[in-house]
């Protein structure tokens, strides 16, 4: 079976927390943390891949913490999963080239090659907005301004 990491898999879920609230707004980590139910360590090391990728902004101090300040539509799934878990490949030799000793010989590398791409390409289409898609299809986003409804993270 292939799936994503864990971190990468909640590395998504937690910019789609911030996402959800005002562009800029500072969150915590513990903050983050509770949200989502995730053990702070966890979150504190996926939240400082997304600040050194330059996804989130780190803020020190005593009201430090992190916040997105580009669009949600801007960032996509695969800016994400790169902060976290770096060059995104199916087979060692597609983001390590030299790394497998059959690579010389391998008879599916390049075939390996074009799958990872076409697997890039396809995450590279979706932008963490659309991550945030409520039931009906509608973004999260939307659905919390139009109802006035409060958004499903608290300060």
């Amino acid at each position: 079976m292939i799936r994503l990491t864990k971190e990468a898999d909640y590395g998504i879920m937690l910019l789609g927390h911030i996402a959800l609230r005002p562009t800029g707004q500072v969150h915590s980590a513990r903050e983050v943390a509770e949200l989502s139910g995730l053990p702070l360590p966890m979150v504190s090391k996926i939240l400082g891949s997304l600040v050194r990728s330059e996804i989130l902004t780190g803020h020190r101090g005593v009201s430090g913490g992190y916040s997105l300040d580009a669009d949600p539509g801007t960032i996509t799934v695969a800016q994400v999963i790169r902060a976290i878990e770096g060059p995104i490949s199916m087979v060692q030799c597609g983001a390590e080239p030299g790394a497998c000793e059959h690579e010389p010989t391998c008879p599916t590398r390049i075939n390996w090659i074009r799958i990872n791409q076409q697997i890039e390409q396809a995450l590279e289409q979706v932008p963490i907005s659309e991550m945030l898609v409520h039931e009906t299809n509608t973004p999260l986003l939307e659905v919390y301004s139009a109802t006035d409804e409060e958004s499903p993270i608290t300060e």
